[in-house]
């Protein structure tokens, strides 16, 4: 194990801002992270465990304490389940998924970050989500300093929420993650968007859907390519909120076609058209953080901008949906 100081953090962000860590290790397999564990313990500092760094926005201040960063690399396939190190980049293994023709999770291809952040925020785009497809995830235990094993049901998914993010909030540490594929399953096409992208008398393969979401995703800002400032975010910054059935009554009442979904507990609704609604369009600024000018859901970093700049523009477009509609917008990058 070897630790480094005060290692600055923003590379390893796709926001691109914030500060140092004072310790910094990169763990490569679970002994290291067990190490690690330990290490803090005895010093009595506090732990932070960073993957992609595409879900993540750092402070200006960093973190006083040690960060551990997951670098376990490796892909097994037994039959028809893939496992990957927590350390691999998604769509590495969404692109292996696409060429051995296993279907399952195509339409979450060109998305950024490390297999190990998907079961925490159950990642999902196009229809499909990994909570489809998880069978289990191995995990280490930071109370008992154990690895352990949950199936898909103790991991209590829901839309952007696990067990792993919520009631056991920074308990476990994700070492690996195995999905159960579906061999020459036909390619999912719920979403209009890649409906729109086929002919109806085409049968795209998976790996032309995985290709075409990328493409899609590409238009919107959310694939990572370096000098393109709308990509220097964390994509999607709120989370489609859910609302009373009521109140998606009036607010369709007054603004016509307003995008929904069906959803446990009311309708989800479009967190970018309600941004758009409260005069929040595509390339709005508050010094030099903005929305992204092709997407209005995603918060970038305009080029220099300061963690303190994305949050005051999180605050201000909160405020303005709030005002506009009565509806609290919930991030979705964890704050450090």
């Amino acid at each position: 194990m070897h630790i480094q100081q005060n290692i600055p953090l923003a590379p390893y962000t796709t926001f691109k801002v914030g500060g140092a860590a004072r310790l910094f290790v990169e763990a490569g397999g679970e002994t290291e992270i067990l190490d690690a564990l330990r290490f803090a313990r005895e010093e009595r500092i506090p732990v932070f465990v960073l993957g992609g760094g595409s879900n993540l926005l750092v402070g200006d201040n960093g973190f006083d304490g040690l960060v551990i960063r997951i670098a376990m690399k490796g892909i097994a396939q037994q039959g028809n389940t893939l496992t990957a190190a927590a350390g691999e980049e998604w769509d590495v293994l969404v692109q292996l998924a696409a060429e051995r023709n296993l279907q399952g999770i195509e339409c979450l291809a060109g998305i950024p970050g490390t297999v190990g952040g998907t079961p925490v925020q159950n990642v999902g785009a196009y229809g499909q989500e990994v909570s489809q497809t998880i069978t289990q995830v191995r995990a280490i235990d930071r109370a008992t300093l154990t690895p352990l094993t949950f199936t898909n049901a103790e991991c209590g998914f829901a839309y952007r929420r696990s067990r792993f993010n919520h009631e056991d909030i920074d308990r476990y540490i994700v070492t690996a993650v195995s999905f159960r594929l579906l061999p020459g399953g036909a390619p999912s096409l719920a979403y209009a968007d890649l409906q729109r992208a086929f002919l109806p008398s085409e049968t795209p393969t998976l790996m032309e859907v995985a290709t075409k979401v990328r493409k899609i995703r590409a238009a919107k800002g959310m694939v990572l390519i370096p000098g393109d400032a709308d990509t220097q975010s964390a994509g999607s910054f709120f989370k489609n909120p859910v609302v009373p059935a009521e109140l998606y009554e009036s607010i369709a009442a007054t603004h016509g076609n307003v995008p929904h979904w069906p959803a446990p507990g009311g309708v989800k609704l479009s967190a970018a058209w309600l941004l758009e609604a409260s005069g929040f369009h595509k390339g709005f600024t508050l010094g030099k953080a903005g929305l992204s000018t092709k997407h209005a859901l995603a918060l970038t970093n305009r080029g220099g901008a300061t963690a303190g700049e994305i949050l005051l523009l999180r605050d201000h477009l909160r405020a303005g949906v709030k005002a506009r509609f009565g509806i609290h917008l919930e991030q979705e990058p964890v704050e450090l």
